[in-house]
C-alpha cells in the first residue's frame, strides 16, 4: 500500500502487542539505471556490499518466532522530510508504543544503536538488543573508557558501563566464520541462550525483506 496505515490496519487483527519481538530494519530496493526517479538516493547494501543507487525502505516488523509481520514502514526521502534513518526508527517505536505493544525487546543492527534511540526505548520501558562497532566506548572494570573490541569479555556476557548510556550487558561472540561480533542489551541479567533466541528472531527481517523483493517484486 502507498501508505503505512493501511498496512497496519490489515496486520493489526494478526499481531500479539503484549509479546513478541519488534525487528528494525531497513533495505535498499536497487534502482540502478534509475536517472530522475523520486526517492532514488545512494545507499549501503548487504546485498551488494557496496554503496548503490535505490530506494531506502525502514521496516518495523512484529515476530513471535514463527509468524513475521510488517506493520509499519517509512521510505527515506531526507532531502523532502529532512528526516535521518534514525529518526525513522524513532517515529516507528513512537507509533508502535501509541498503538499500544509491549514487546518482549526491541532488536536492531549496529547502525540504528545511537545514544538517542537506546534511551528511547528504555525511556518505554522496553529492553533493547543490538550489536555494537568495535570502537564504542565501554568502562567494563571502573579502570577509564576504552574500545569494545579491547575489552576481555566472555561469550556468557559481563555488565559494562556505555559511555554515555549507563549499564549494560554485552556478550562477544565469535562467528562460524571467525568474524567478532559484540551483542549488547539493557536486560543485564539475559543469558546468552536467551540473546541468540533473540538475535535468531531479529534475523526474521532479513526473511522479510528477501521474501518482499524475490516474491512481491516490490524493486519493479
Amino acid at each position: 500500500e502507498p501508505e503505512p496505515e493501511a498496512l497496519w490496519r490489515e496486520v493489526d487483527p494478526h499481531v500479539d502487542r503484549a509479546g513478541g519481538v519488534l525487528v528494525v530494519d531497513d533495505s535498499t530496493l536497487d534502482k540502478p539505471y534509475a536517472r530522475k526517479m523520486d526517492l532514488v538516493t545512494r545507499h549501503w547494501s548487504g546485498k551488494h556490499r557496496e554503496v548503490v543507487q535505490g530506494i531506502n525502505l525502514v521496516t518495523l516488523l512484529w515476530t513471535d518466532g514463527d509468524a513475521y509481520l510488517p506493520c509499519d514502514y517509512r521510505l527515506y526521502a531526507k532531502a523532502e522530510d529532512h528526516l535521518t534513518k534514525n529518526d525513522h526508527f524513532r517515529a516507528l517505536l513512537e507509533t508502535a508504543r501509541a498503538r499500544g505493544f509491549a514487546p518482549t525487546a526491541v532488536v536492531f543492527d549496529s547502525w540504528y544503536g545511537s545514544l538517542n534511540n537506546l534511551k528511547l526505548i528504555r525511556s518505554f520501558g522496553w529492553t533493547w538488543l543490538t550489536q555494537l562497532k568495535a570502537n564504542r566506548q565501554i568502562n567494563p572494570d571502573r579502570s577509564g573508557n576504552r574500545s569494545v573490541s579491547e575489552a576481555a569479555l566472555p561469550p556468557t556476557g559481563q555488565t559494562v558501563h556505555l559511555k554515555g548510556y549507563g549499564l549494560i550487558r554485552v556478550f562477544r561472540i565469535v562467528t562460524p566464520d571467525g568474524d567478532t561480533e559484540y551483542w549488547a542489551t539493557n536486560d543485564l541479567s539475559m543469558p546468552n541462550l536467551t540473546r541468540q533466541s533473540l538475535a535468531e528472531r531479529g534475523w526474521m527481517i532479513e526473511v522479510y525483506h528477501r521474501s518482499l523483493k524475490q516474491t512481491c517484486g516490490v524493486e519493479r
